[in-house]
């Protein structure tokens, strides 16, 4: 290569250099998009919508939510995975569900949570909450089992979720017990059902419980998470109940994987300060949702974590993958 061409090359490459810092810092240029892996109105399109506010108000830029449901949140998850890694495209995603879980759900997933994707933080966690009908006498959790251990086949629970099921089926190892499991479209279903004495109780999702308690509809015993919840602070863990058993789902936000770390840094510092507001600490509270704060590292250990948890959880509940 002549001098003169060499020149030109590295004149290039220096300039080229030096424009990565700039086109970082500009980020973002235009609208951002979040696709949610559920539909408008769901729970967890409230969520997201909400965070996609707040985030879009930290950075300058509108994010628009695109509502992509079906497959248990695959295909969303499968579309961010595929998406140009630039930071315009980002998850706002119950994780532990789209991707820990996944990877045990499914006989074919067309994306590696692992590998397709870079972790920018934690969001929030959701307890699930073991309940009982509204008028039963049973008032702990050690009711419950000694009321069942006395029941033929030690009684019915209901399920509507791979969260519940895995949930009771750890209660039932620890206990030893046998109860058999009655699956339902809805928990809304399941709670007729207990109060005509068909189920004996359910784990649902501790969202879901606050309403039905005012109503007497529900008597909550106990809650899967490592501490107790926010909307249900008298409700014991089922560590405080004698169980070494946390399970939560969780919230978490990712990119593509190859996205630049600038970009990365300056999501990560928009969902910092969003996480931190009372207002989004208000508006998790009221949903049921624990505050998870946490950074990339942490969000990718714990998805390596989850992932392995649901392998076993899988196994233990016998759930067949799609």
């Amino acid at each position: 290569m002549s001098k003169a061409k060499l020149a030109t090359a590295l004149g290039a490459a220096v300039l080229f250099a030096a424009a990565l810092p700039a086109t970082a810092q500009e980020y973002p240029t235009r609208e951002i998009t979040t696709i949610c892996p559920f539909a408008p109105g769901s729970g967890a399109d409230v969520l997201v919508r909400f965070l996609a506010n707040k985030l879009g108000q930290e950075l300058g830029k509108t994010i628009i939510v695109d509502n992509k449901p079906g497959a248990q949140g695959a295909l969303a998850t499968e579309a961010v995975a595929k998406a140009k890694p630039d930071g315009y495209t980002i998850a706002i995603t119950p994780a532990s569900s789209t991707m820990a879980a996944a990877v045990h759900l499914f006989t074919k997933l067309n994306y590696d949570p692992l590998k397709d994707f870079a972790p920018i933080t934690t969001i929030s966690s959701l307890s699930f909450v073991l309940v009982v009908e509204g008028g039963s006498p049973l008032n702990t959790l050690a009711d419950l089992t000694e009321s069942l251990k006395k029941k033929p086949g030690n009684g019915f629970y209901g399920a509507s979720t791979n969260t519940g099921i895995v949930a009771t089926e750890l209660y039932k190892r620890a206990t030893g017990l046998k109860t058999e499991r009655v699956n339902y479209k809805n928990v809304q279903d399941t709670v007729k059902d207990m109060k005509a004495g068909h189920v004996d109780f359910v784990f649902t999702d501790a969202s879901f419980v606050p309403g039905q308690m005012k109503e007497g509809h529900l008597k909550p015993l106990a809650i899967t998470g490592p501490v107790r919840s926010g909307v249900l602070p008298t409700v014991p863990t089922l560590k405080e109940s004698g169980y070494d058993i946390d399970l939560t789902a969780w919230w978490g936000a990712f990119v593509p994987a190859g996205t630049p770390q600038p970009v990365i840094d300056k999501l990560r510092a928009a969902f910092d300060k969003v996480l931190a507001a009372t207002d989004t600490k208000e508006f998790l509270a009221r949903i049921a949702n624990d505050p998870l704060p946490g950074t990339p590292d942490s969000l990718r250990a714990l998805l390596v974590k989850e992932i392995k948890n649901w392998g076993d959880y899988a196994e233990l509940a016998k759930i067949e993958k799609q």
